[in-house]
């Protein structure tokens, strides 16, 4: 009996520097036969971003998102902008889809193009690490979110010790903007006005969450949810409304529980999306569904 595959993956890295073509050959081998039906590969840089769009290209189920995250900022040049906007623009869509229907956003999905490269990301700041210098961290994201806009793409962000300026930049260019929601149908089951940007690996309080969907954000849950003492973690994902969550989980790093210690892959979102359940007291395929035809819409497939 065939297994089935009703698990979203919103962030991983097939693309991730430690794997050989083998290794990663035999990864995407392993999700094709587990409970994923749809992961996005995400670029943290130049070299990453095409991986991603490559292996979206490979396999009907990938889907890549492209962009520079800040620990590279500093690499973010203007060929290496125009060459983001390239991969956003590519065909050829493994399984035979031209994509014509949802090019740029016309049709109200985000889906920027036929390529398989859904998103913008990940992009944004990290003033834990500070791997580059806050003041290049931040033009680089201006340019990117900028990007996203000009073609009217989701954005997927990581904010690590740097939420204030993460939410004012966003505001200042426009990501929140009446133009920016109005490309993209509201909410449908809550009405509320979509912008298209994810919070990737959320680590806020759930009054954070709240205050972000208000303004358009989706926010994602990743491994951290099973560890044990994360309450702030745990408090949002019981208060955060379904409609506006995806699952993820950031592979192979931030392996949930009980496989801690091991390098993570995206067939585990699997641990994230039971602890959702048990914490919500629902259903387990409940989660999968919810968070599966969110991931769909908000990446426009």
């Amino acid at each position: 009996m065939a297994m089935k595959k009703i698990l979203f993956d919103s962030h991983t890295h097939i693309n991730a520097e430690g794997y050989t073509e083998e290794e990663r050959t035999a990864l995407k081998d392993r999700i094709e036969a587990s409970a994923v039906a749809y992961v996005v590969d995400v670029g943290f840089d130049l070299p990453s971003s095409r991986i991603a769009a490559r292996n979206a290209l490979e396999r009907a189920w990938c889907f890549a998102a492209v962009g520079v995250h800040p620990h590279d900022a500093q690499t973010l040049t203007d060929e290496g902008l125009a060459e983001l906007r390239g991969l956003v623009g590519a065909s050829g869509k493994a399984d035979g889809t031209d994509g014509t229907d949802d090019i740029g956003g016309a049709a109200g999905t985000g889906r920027t193009g036929a390529s398989g490269v859904v998103a913008i990301g990940e992009i944004g700041l990290d003033y834990y690490r500070d791997l580059s210098p806050r003041d290049v961290q931040q033009e680089a994201f201006r340019r990117q979110i900028r990007l996203a806009l000009e073609v009217c793409a989701p954005i997927t962000i990581h904010d690590r010790d740097s939420a204030g300026d993460t939410i004012r930049i966003l505001k200042e260019e426009g990501a929140f903007s009446e133009a920016r929601r109005a490309a993209f149908p509201a909410n449908p089951m809550t009405g509320v006005p979509d912008a298209r940007v994810l919070l990737h690996c959320f680590s806020g309080s759930a009054e954070q969450a709240l205050d972000y969907i208000k303004l358009g954000c989706t926010i994602s849950i990743a491994g951290p949810v099973t560890y044990k003492n994360n309450k702030k973690t745990v408090l949002a994902a019981e208060e955060i409304p379904l409609a506006h969550m995806l699952i993820e989980t950031d592979a192979p790093y931030l392996t949930p529980e009980p496989l801690r210690g091991t390098p993570n892959e995206s067939p585990n979102v699997e641990y994230v999306c039971r602890k959702i359940a048990d914490l919500r007291g629902v259903p387990y395929e409940e989660i999968a569904d919810a968070t599966r035809e969110n991931a769909l819409r908000f990446f426009g497939i």
